[in-house]
């Protein structure tokens, strides 16, 4: 029986950088399915949609776009590689255009169900750790560990700025990236279809105050005391 590890949390929060981490130490295939959103963002820009519109307004056409859109996982030195229609899309998913785009698709109940779909039969077969809004509450309810990892808005949006400024993002400002985090934040919370939540029997952990060291170490002990129980 396969061993799942969920890591929920808000915008900025961290996940990926330790979900990844932990994946590592544990030997567990790491799964990153906001990735998986953001490329069915961009996947929906780049064919026209106007994402300063209401989601409503997009809904038929975004449902539509979903019967012509396939999404592959694949594992490149170990690191996550995501295809859409066959093109890697891994290093254009980061802009915050595509940011706000992942948070609007993800309301979309037929957007959901079918990446819930991709990331349900992944974890059937591998142990993962899988991080994002609703792993715990929706996506893998019986996982083995559950998480809820956050910080202050403020801290996530400085954390996001700074990391967004390594890659060559010369352009973004703290108050666009502060902006943005709000956004995501008051939209993944009230959709209502499996909104960002955390599930009952999930540890909460708050970084705010932490180095990502510190951050590393606590969840760390955290899964390990659990994946031992």
């Amino acid at each position: 029986m396969n061993r799942n590890i969920a890591i929920d949390g808000p915008s900025g929060a961290g996940k990926s950088t330790l979900a990844k981490k932990i994946a590592k130490k544990f030997g567990y295939i790491y799964l990153d399915t906001g990735a998986m959103y953001r490329a069915f963002g961009l996947f929906a820009i780049e064919n026209g949609v106007d994402f300063t519109l209401p989601v409503e307004d997009n809904k038929k056409v975004l449902e539509a776009l979903t019967d012509n859109f396939t999404l592959d996982v694949i594992y490149e030195d170990g690191n996550q590689q995501v295809y859409a229609n066959g093109k890697n899309v891994t290093g254009l998913i980061r802009t915050p255009e595509v940011s706000i785009a992942a948070s609007k698709v993800a309301v979309i109940p037929k957007v959901r169900l079918k990446l819930v779909e991709i990331q349900r039969n992944i974890a059937s077969k591998n142990n993962v750790v899988m991080d994002g809004r609703d792993i715990g509450s929706y996506v893998l309810p019986d996982a083995a560990v559950k998480v809820f990892l956050t910080a202050s808005v403020e801290v996530r949006a400085q954390r996001r700025y700074e990391e967004l400024r390594e890659k060559g993002n010369a352009q973004v400002t703290y108050n666009e990236v502060l902006s943005d985090m709000k956004f995501r934040d008051a939209n993944d919370s009230s959709r209502e279809f499996a909104p960002l939540k955390q599930a009952a029997d999930a540890v909460l952990l708050d970084t705010s105050d932490m180095t990502e060291d510190e951050s590393e170490t606590a969840l760390m002990e955290i899964v390990k005391s659990r994946i031992e129980e």
